[in-house]
């Protein structure tokens, strides 16, 4: 019980940790993030609310766990992790290994708070 709880709190404190500098990179490096959603080919003015989204979801993992929200926070981030995984493949800037990283932490973590 003690390990699941150990796991559970390393895997979703670095997952934190990652989405809170993916957040903060949006708001304060809004510039660069522009020129790679338009690389995306994804609008930009969706920086700042998927941002504030991200910091939801954290908000979600960590204050409604068990509760039909945190599932929700759960999904919304694997498909935006996958998606993310197939938008760096794709224009081919070798990017996408954060993405990887996020989606192992987010299953770990996932896996983790079911067991404690």
């Amino acid at each position: 019980m003690k390990r699941d709880k150990i796991i559970f709190y390393v895997a979703t404190g670095l997952l934190t940790l990652l989405m809170f500098f993916s957040a903060g990179m949006y708001f304060f490096n809004h510039a660069e993030v522009a020129k790679m959603f338009t690389a995306f080919g994804y609008p930009t003015y969706i920086i700042y609310p998927y941002a504030i989204a991200k910091i939801l979801g954290l908000v979600a993992l960590w204050f409604f766990r068990g509760k039909f929200i945190n599932e929700w926070a759960y999904a919304g981030y694997f498909f935006a992790f996958i998606l993310a995984f197939f938008a760096h493949f794709m224009i081919g800037d070798g990017e996408q290994t954060g993405a990887v990283i996020a989606t192992v932490l987010l299953i770990v973590s996932y896996i983790y708070s079911k067991k404690i």
